[in-house]
């Protein structure tokens, strides 16, 4: 699995790992069943603290993308291609309202607009 960060993005780090983790998910490079980097590693290649790693995995946990289990680290489940990429996108989509401004109930408004 490919995770990429960009330093000089305004994204929080632990959000770009969860979203190259959820891309990996859409795009059939993860599936059910496998198991992620252990955090310490992953941290040591992207040249990061390992507690960003255990927020991208924490967030994925709370999103169902992923279980967490001690001495057995991070295990893809179930059902997770359509929903990561829906996650993917809502996250990329939130990371541009609030580079641009846009407020919350903007960005509502618009998405309850369009859904219609």
């Amino acid at each position: 699995m490919l995770v990429r960060i960009d330093p000089g993005s305004t994204v929080p780090l632990f959000e770009q790992v969860a979203s190259s983790v959820r891309r990996a998910l859409a795009d059939g490079t993860l599936e059910r069943g496998e198991q992620l980097p252990p955090a310490r590693e992953l941290a040591a290649s992207l040249e990061i603290n390992v507690h960003t790693v255990l927020r991208a995995y924490a967030l994925l946990r709370d999103e169902g993308l992923i279980d967490l289990r001690r001495r057995r680290g991070a295990v893809v489940i179930g059902g997770a291609h359509a929903r990561a990429r829906l996650t993917g996108l809502v996250h990329e989509l939130i990371a541009e309202a609030r580079k641009e401004g846009v407020s919350l109930d903007e960005l509502t408004g618009v998405i309850k607009e369009k859904y219609s």
